[in-house]
């Protein structure tokens, strides 16, 4: 358990799934954004449909959660609840709970730096932001992390080069950035419904469904968010439902390494 606990926070991080939600507020019904322009060939058509996919994209300052989470790491399951607390462009701190309301670990992410507290074990990780490339592509950032938290698209994404093709309503878009090939769902509604990221050379893959949208705050978002990712022979699934997700709130980002923890690689 301790062990499994402290690997799933590590590899989180490393590949970016910590997030997602799920609240008790009535779901909201997906329908077709007014905005929306139909999908041809014509390069200005292949530019209105991305600016307006990019104008449903959520925005805000701060945003904080606390989600209920089933991880599964190489067959080892576990449910822990995650709290989360972001400050757009600068940070990104999360706590990780066991079912018995102990904190085991937490985590402060940043454009710079992955710092990880390992509460159970007394030691902590300290890396540059680059650790996350042993995990991912090198065209994951600190704001791909961002995005995938409140579910929005991947801004690298909503790019004029892909391949953008009407699909049951929805709209596929199909592209490749360098060595990593992505697919995005986009809904009637102009918001994500799945995104996937591969890169074969690396024998690395990324699938995240967004489900159950509500309304926060005033902006629709997922409220239950899976994630299934391989990276070589490590696999992880995480499915995540939020109690709780606030925006544009004051926080706090507590983060102190206790002086008789010991760091490790």
């Amino acid at each position: 358990m301790k062990k499994s606990i402290s690997n799933s926070l590590l590899l989180l991080s490393g590949i970016i799934i910590l997030a997602s939600c799920h609240s008790k507020k009535q779901l909201v019904k997906r329908q077709a954004d007014s905005s929306a322009v139909r999908t041809d060939n014509a390069a200005s058509a292949v530019k209105n449909k991305i600016n307006a996919i990019k104008s449903k994209q959520v925005s805000f300052t701060t945003f904080s959660g606390k989600a209920k989470t089933k991880l599964n790491v190489n067959g080892n399951s576990n449910d822990v609840t995650m709290n989360i607390r972001i400050q757009k462009n600068q940070k990104i701190w999360v706590s990780i709970t066991a079912v018995i309301g102990i904190e085991v670990a937490r985590a402060l992410i940043t454009p710079d730096s992955i710092l990880v507290i390992n509460k159970l074990q007394s030691v902590y990780i300290k890396k540059p932001f680059s650790y996350i490339y042993t995990y991912a592509s090198r065209q994951v950032n600190y704001k791909t992390v961002e995005s995938l938290l409140v579910g929005n698209a991947i801004p690298e994404l909503l790019n004029e080069n892909g391949k953008l093709e009407p699909s049951n309503g929805n709209v596929v878009i199909d592209g490749q950035l360098q060595d990593l090939l992505y697919k995005l769902i986009i809904g009637p509604d102009l918001k994500v419904t799945s995104t996937d990221l591969s890169n074969q050379s690396a024998g690395q893959s990324l699938h995240i469904d967004n489900s159950a949208f509500v309304q926060a705050d005033g902006r629709v978002i997922p409220s239950e968010i899976a994630f299934s990712s391989t990276v070589k022979n490590k696999t992880i699934q995480a499915d995540l439902k939020y109690s709780k997700t606030e925006f544009d709130q004051p926080l706090d980002f507590p983060f102190s390494i206790p002086s008789r923890f010991s760091q490790v690689n």
